[in-house]
């Protein structure tokens, strides 16, 4: 940084933080307001099981509003990683209300999502508005979406500086300045607080027993790190497969959902699918200390792609959780590793495959469970991450760097054909 940009960063610092101070509280108030929604709305359908049963009315509801009054960010996640890459036109503030209803009907009526995405897009849209009021050029507009994706992300899971290097990796550092680490820094730990203050808590995991990093451990981690790259891999795929299928075959949008929502109801409540409705939160932390089926994270997988690509609304990354967690529970029957530790590796690898960030995800899995197990995750995130294929769960990230190296080296081909 020469000292001319130092001095110019110098004299706009005041402005940006309170810019970031603004973003963090507004978004990490929205985000406890989710928060504490969701829980709600899982809580009655938890006591209400029979209204699984109106999952088809609910996604009837949910694509209605996105086909008349949310049609320019019904995008989602991708609209904040196309815009960062090519500014256009400020996001609209509608996004925030469409996403946060959309996914609280979509889980009070038990489809399978998340809630990252949610957080995320309330966040960016939050952010983005703040383009007029400051009258911020396209570079710095670049610099707002970082901190409404920093923002969401880590007040809705509590892990400030995996939302401060999520923000900056799924954009793969492109045209990141140190201003932008900065206050990716700075407003993460603003929402973090925000929520904290609004005394909401957060899931909290252990693993209690860390082997020793022997030879063998390291390998049985390698092969944790191959699996969780795999699943997160057919996640992707499964999801966009879901997306394609009922665009192409089902015209009328809002019809989509109502499709998706019978078969999903005849599943879930017909034939007993229960626990792959929702979050699925309780099951990941019973991960933790009973070993899952080996089907369990496939029928997940399933679940949640075909819930998503119907037309329901919420985010990846909790049921990558549930995927990587139940993947490396049951690993645990034929890998002599602790079992918390392998769900806690699996829990981690899985995200940092369908996302292409494995420094967030390493970051993450120590904010989560301690700085003991951190080169194991470290491992296990890097190997998922090179393992998982160029498809992530975002159609619009540009995936560079060492794994698209790799990748057009020993596949000899472009990477977006693959």
């Amino acid at each position: 940084m020469t000292s001319l940009n130092l001095k110019q960063f110098l004299l706009s610092l005041p402005k940006w933080i309170l810019i970031c101070a603004l973003i963090g509280i507004l978004s990490g108030s929205a985000s406890a307001f989710f928060l504490v929604s969701l829980e709600w709305v899982t809580q009655f359908r938890i006591q209400h099981d029979w209204i699984v049963w109106l999952l088809p009315f609910g996604g009837f509801l949910v694509g209605l509003s996105y086909y008349y009054w949310g049609e320019s960010v019904a995008k989602g996640n991708n609209l904040l990683l196309e815009e960062y890459e090519n500014p256009k036109k400020v996001i609209p503030f509608k996004m925030a209300p469409l996403v946060l209803l959309g996914t609280l009907l979509t889980h009070l009526f038990g489809g399978s999502a998340g809630r990252e995405g949610t957080a995320v897009q309330m966040g960016g849209a939050i952010a983005d508005q703040f383009t007029k009021f400051f009258k911020l050029d396209n570079s710095e507009r670049k610099i707002l979406i970082i901190l409404g994706i920093s923002a969401g992300f880590a007040s809705v899971f509590g892990t400030p500086l995996a939302g401060a290097i999520f923000a900056l990796e799924v954009l793969y550092f492109s045209k990141i300045n140190f201003k932008s680490i900065l206050l990716s820094f700075l407003v993460a730990y603003a929402a973090y607080f925000t929520v904290e203050f609004w005394e909401i808590k957060h899931t909290h995991y252990s693993i209690p027993t860390i082997p020793e990093l022997s030879l063998n451990n390291v390998l049985y981690t390698i092969i944790v790190g191959v699996l969780s790259g795999f699943a997160a891999l057919l996640f992707s795929r499964s999801t966009h497969f879901w997306g394609s299928l009922f665009s192409k075959n089902i015209k009328y949008p809002p019809l989509r959902p109502v499709i998706g929502g019978v078969v999903l109801a005849i599943a879930i409540a017909g034939l007993g699918f229960t626990k792959f409705s929702g979050l699925g939160v309780p099951v990941i932390v019973d991960s933790f200390s009973n070993p899952n089926q080996w089907y369990d994270f496939l029928l997940k997988i399933l679940f949640t792609g075909f819930t998503l690509g119907a037309g329901f609304k919420g985010g990846e990354v909790t049921p990558l959780f549930f995927v990587g967690a139940t993947l490396g529970s049951a690993l645990s029957t034929v890998i002599p590793m602790p079992i918390a530790l392998l769900a806690g590796l699996g829990f981690v690898a899985v995200f940092s495959g369908a996302t292409h960030t494995p420094i967030a995800c390493t970051i993450m899995g120590m904010e989560l469970f301690g700085i003991a197990p951190g080169i194991f995750i470290a491992i296990a995130c890097t190997i998922a991450y090179f393992s998982s294929g160029s498809v992530g769960i975002y159609k619009s990230q540009i995936v560079k760097g060492a794994k698209y190296k790799l990748y057009q080296k020993f596949q000899k081909k472009e990477l977006e054909n693959l």
